[in-house]
């Protein structure tokens, strides 16, 4: 390795999402001096957008100004919302924090790397809830009693559960000293239930990344640089990168003035996303900055088998926005998961993303079908643009599942500045559904039939058939050997060292569930297989509790 003084820090964290955070706390508590990277920027409790029509404060479109939390990538094969920001998607994910369900520990991609994935994974699991503080909802609301109701109908009454969550319940609106860090971590307010977690919690209930790792990253010594976007990841020397790497960098969205900079580390962490981190690592495999990454990369991109649906009542005397994001799930089946969720009373923009449910027909034929519909019901369509109290009146189902299904993603060109386009293109062996989840049509036409009201779907579904997710994944999957997947079992890129990824690209199959919860504990094991810093008597190792 490179004499000490000739590196700006000993690791380079590449985003600030879950995978980040924990990196980046893990590797300063074992003496490292640590960087984070995160292309969004930084939010106070208070700098969230109130609703969603402040477009600036809550879609990410740096380049038209806009940075907020929310981004919208659309592929011909799926539409895509992640996050953006220093928390990644904590701020603006639905809080919501199960455990990977059963069939995915035993994915047949990863399944003979541990003896026991589902055990091997249980600390870091338990680790991850106690960071997060994940309790379980109490209450139920009448999105609550509309899923059971339908669980009943379906022959499942028996799988409904209130969610996992990672909320901070006191007393509402009552601001008290650090409540889970033996108070050193930041003070918190009572969970006030309005809904409104998608967009951003203004009120300091939601247990964000700020929260509990970054807040204690960054009195570790960890320094965060927002709005930095990174262009290339490059070894120094050797070309395996064991005598370190530059990590070149520019401001996020600049037209003019990009600052570009280039920090030397010894090592780097890939953890911006799967989006992003594919994005990145395509790039450099094309730029021969990164020539050894396997060719595996950009194969199995999950997106967690996913559909979103909603039925919405024809007039305001409901309101589904009472509670936090997301209340409550069933399973339908071995493979299907359904939960029920609020955007809260300040996302009626949200409303233009959706439109009539058409789940019938595939890629070839839903236009049509979709142009029928509106034919036969053209009074409904009309008043379906009116976004006045949508989301007041509009009950959300996420499905969810663990088949064996993904897509790829693939370098479509090259743009002037050097970054790349991605496109997709379907799992020759195992596409996704050709025409969507059954389950979800018929979950939302049940739902609105009880309260009068009617099915939607998102708009990308219902007139392209083409899915949307919350939950892309993989990409740069675990796998046995280059050949089969691009970082091995310890998250380490194949034909590289101290170069990992340890965000959403490295999950290997659908999760079935919201992948949060799972992504932390990967990123928990992983840092258990990086040395505490040698020479420094104060490193804590392993996945050692916060002190």
């Amino acid at each position: 390795m490179k004499a000490a003084e000739e590196f700006d820090y000993d690791w380079l964290v590449i985003g600030s999402g879950f995978g980040g955070s924990v990196s980046a706390l893990r590797l300063a508590q074992k003496g490292y001096k640590v960087a984070v990277l995160e292309c969004g920027r930084r939010f106070e409790d208070e700098d969230f957008a109130k609703t969603a029509w402040n477009l600036r404060r809550y879609i990410w479109m740096p380049r038209l100004g806009l940075k907020g939390v929310f981004r919208m990538t659309i592929f011909k094969d799926v539409f895509i919302g992640s996050g953006s920001g220093v928390g990644g998607g904590s701020l603006g994910y639905a809080n919501t924090l199960y455990r990977g369900a059963a069939k995915f520990f035993i994915d047949t991609q990863w399944a003979g790397l541990e003896p026991d994935w589902e055990r091997a994974l249980a600390p870091h699991y338990d680790e991850a809830e106690r960071m997060l503080g994940v309790v379980k909802y109490e209450g139920e609301g009448p999105a609550d009693e509309l899923l059971k109701g339908f669980a009943d109908h379906v022959g499942v009454g028996d799988t409904f559960t209130t969610t996992n969550v990672g909320v901070f319940f006191g007393e509402p609106g009552k601001t008290v000293p650090d409540p889970y860090f033996g108070g050193e971590g930041p003070a918190r307010t009572g969970c006030v239930r309005c809904g409104a977690c998608i967009i951003g919690c203004r009120y300091g209930a939601k247990n964000t990344l700020v929260k509990n790792y970054l807040w204690f990253a960054e009195r570790a010594g960890v320094e965060i640089q927002p709005e930095r976007t990174v262009t290339d990841v490059r070894p120094i020397g050797a070309p395996d990168g064991s005598d370190g790497y530059a990590v070149s960098s520019v401001r996020s969205g600049a037209w003019a003035r990009p600052k570009p900079s280039t920090l030397r580390a010894r090592g780097v962490v890939l953890a911006a996303g799967a989006l992003g981190t594919n994005r990145l690592l395509a790039r450099c495999k094309l730029d021969g900055s990164l020539p050894r990454v396997s060719d595996r990369l950009g194969h199995l991109v999950r997106t967690n088998s996913e559909s979103i649906v909603f039925a919405t009542a024809p007039d305001d005397t409901r309101d589904f926005t009472k509670s936090v994001a997301l209340t409550s799930s069933v399973y339908t089946d071995a493979d299907t998961h359904i939960e029920v969720c609020t955007y809260g009373r300040g996302a009626d923009a949200m409303s233009f993303l959706s439109t009539l449910l058409v789940d019938k027909g595939g890629r070839r034929t839903r236009p049509l079908r979709f142009l029928l519909a509106l034919a036969r019901r053209p009074l409904t369509a009309l008043r379906m643009l009116w976004p006045v109290n949508w989301a007041r009146r509009t009950m959300i189902l996420v499905v969810m599942q663990t088949l064996d299904n993904a897509i790829r993603l693939k370098v479509k060109r090259r743009l002037p500045g050097g970054d790349v386009v991605l496109t997709t293109e379907q799992d020759p062996d195992n596409p996704l559904p050709a025409e969507g989840i059954p389950v979800a049509g018929q979950a939302a036409r049940w739902v609105a039939e009880q309260i009068g009201g009617t099915a939607r779907a998102m708009l990308t579904e219902s007139i392209l058939a083409i899915p949307t997710t919350a939950h892309i994944l993989g990409g740069a999957a675990i796998g046995a050997s280059a050949d089969t997947g691009v970082v091995d079992a310890q998250h380490c890129v194949y034909g590289y060292e101290n170069l990992l990824v340890c965000d959403g690209a490295a999950i290997p199959a659908n999760v079935g569930v919201n992948p949060s919860l799972t992504i932390t504990a990967l990123a928990e094991r992983a840092m258990t297989f990086v040395p505490a810093k040698k020479g420094d008597p104060a490193a804590s190792v392993g996945a050692a509790p916060v002190t």
